[in-house]
């Protein structure tokens, strides 16, 4: 076993590193915010979204994959903590009533992860990963680009109801730089 860890997550960690770059991490961030808005318009809270959990097709595409923590709440109300230990949102560790807004701070995460290398509030010790989470003790490195810097900010919020919108991760202008999308998402939709 390598030392710090298993073996898997260091195969993970070298992935991510030699995949990082911005222009697939804004991509990403683009496809993941859209296959979001289509879950939460069915009422559907994914709750672990995470790079395991994210697949890529044949033409580059991005699949979530791993339903098994989300849930159809037609209240988007829950109260369950599920997830994995780094991704958690503070609402979920201090125990109070989530919805869908916990999947914004996971692609917070998740958008960290890709471009750092590991998550923003990984520490030695769980409690140590808690606090950190709930404080929201961000420390982000000089070399992170300003515009995913900004991105990021504006998802790791504690107040759920201040994180930046689905619809504003698509149109933000760090995605927007890297996206390779020519036609709106609304063209994309199959006609009946």
């Amino acid at each position: 076993m390598p030392p710090g860890g298993s073996s898997t997550r260091s195969c993970r960690r070298a992935t991510l590193l030699t995949s990082s770059e911005q222009p697939r991490s804004g991509r990403i961030m683009e496809e993941l915010a859209d296959a979001l808005i289509y879950c939460h318009g069915k009422k559907v809270i994914h709750r672990d979204i995470k790079p395991e959990n994210l697949l890529l097709g044949l033409q580059g595409e991005l699949k979530i994959a791993d339903f098994g923590w989300s849930v159809h709440a037609p209240s988007l109300r829950r109260k369950t903590m599920c997830g994995t230990l780094d991704y958690l949102p503070p609402e979920m560790i201090e125990g109070r009533t989530h919805n869908e807004k916990v999947d914004l701070w996971c692609i917070g995460v998740l958008c960290y992860e890709l471009l750092v290398g590991n998550p923003p509030f990984e520490s030695a010790s769980h409690n140590e990963t808690y606090r950190r989470i709930v404080k929201v003790d961000l420390k982000i490195p000089p070399s992170m680009p300003a515009g995913a810097q900004d991105l990021i900010s504006k998802l790791l919020k504690h107040n759920p109801s201040e994180r930046l919108p689905l619809a504003q991760v698509s149109a933000h202008p760090w995605v927007r730089a890297h996206s390779r999308r020519v036609l709106p998402p609304s063209a994309l939709q199959s006609v009946p």
